[in-house]
């Protein structure tokens, strides 16, 4: 059996999120999950400075951004987290270093879990066509038009593409979600 403190030791894990709009517990709980199985959780966003989290429509706490989608590379992760929230990930398809970022993740062959409304950035880096996953169901109809296969699952694991795609739901998936996260970042 692996040694879950330790499962991550080494490994950097890259959360993007925007200047705003991310959801707290879904950038909290999976860091915390990162920091516990011994990986070193960055947070990259498309401007330097603080974020502004959100606890659904009511500001929450600031968290400081390590790098931005400018200065980072998939290279120096081995992970990517993308968290939700409304905003977020509708600012991030708006930017298209953010994007970009994302895409690459892919590219390289590297474990991705993104939760909620977090697809819409995947969706926008056209990486969901001919993958399965899950998100909050307002997104079902956007990831079948890209090109996916959507699942009412608590968490939903995908192998059928260049790299392992982990998502979810909404927050109070977030056990299920960040297990399975921290499992296949192990494994890269």
């Amino acid at each position: 059996m692996v040694d879950v403190i330790t499962t991550l030791q080494g490994k950097t894990i890259a959360f993007l999120a925007a200047p705003e709009g991310v959801e707290q517990v879904e950038l909290t709980e999976p860091w915390h999950a990162v920091s516990e199985a011994g990986g070193t959780p960055k947070l990259i966003s498309t401007e330097p400075g603080r974020i502004q989290a959100f606890n659904h429509l009511d500001k929450a706490d600031t968290f400081e951004v390590d790098e931005t989608v400018s200065e980072a590379s998939a290279d120096q992760f081995d992970g990517l987290v993308l968290p939700g929230g409304v905003a977020n990930p509708d600012l991030l398809r708006l930017d298209q270093k953010a994007v970009s970022f994302v895409k690459s993740f892919f590219d390289r062959g590297r474990p991705v879990a993104a939760i909620c409304h977090a697809p819409w950035t995947l969706i926008e880096a056209d990486v969901v066509r001919g993958r399965t996953l899950t998100s909050w169901p307002s997104l079902r109809t956007d990831l079948r038009n890209a090109g996916a296969t959507w699942v009412d699952e608590e968490v939903k694991i995908c192998t059928s593409g260049p790299n392992v795609l982990v998502t979810s739901r909404k927050p109070s998936d977030l056990k299920a979600f960040d297990d399975e996260a921290v499992t296949a970042f192990a494994n890269a």
